[in-house]
């Protein structure tokens, strides 16, 4: 059986566009915030943080190169996946950052958000 896996990009990345400044995502960051309150949760799954630059290899490997933009929730099969998760080639998977942190919240417990 296969847990959930959240990609997510790395905290502090860089752009060759942007010589010398490091970002974080404004969509990941809620999820790094919640994931960082309760890390007993956060290890209930597989969390990958990746660098910005693309060709990204890992979610390439994962879903395909046309779905490359993170944060990404792929959905393991410990639990049904919900009837709103897009399907690609048999896997189920979430890509916005609000809907995102209620699956976190029904499928792991985290709190929700208000």
């Amino acid at each position: 059986m296969s847990r959930d896996l959240l990609l997510l990009l790395e905290y502090g990345f860089t752009d060759p566009a942007h010589p010398g400044e490091r970002f974080i995502c404004p969509d990941g960051a809620p999820i790094e915030g919640l994931l960082a309150g309760d890390p007993e949760r956060a290890a209930q799954l597989d969390i990958k943080r990746l660098p910005f630059a693309r060709p990204r290899a890992e979610v390439v490997a994962a879903l395909d190169a046309q779905h490359q933009s993170l944060p990404v929730l792929i959905l393991g099969d410990r639990l049904p996946p919900p009837d709103d998760a897009q399907r690609l080639d048999g896997k189920r998977f979430v890509t916005d950052t609000r809907r995102i942190l209620e699956l976190l919240a029904q499928r792991h417990g985290f709190p929700r958000v208000h």
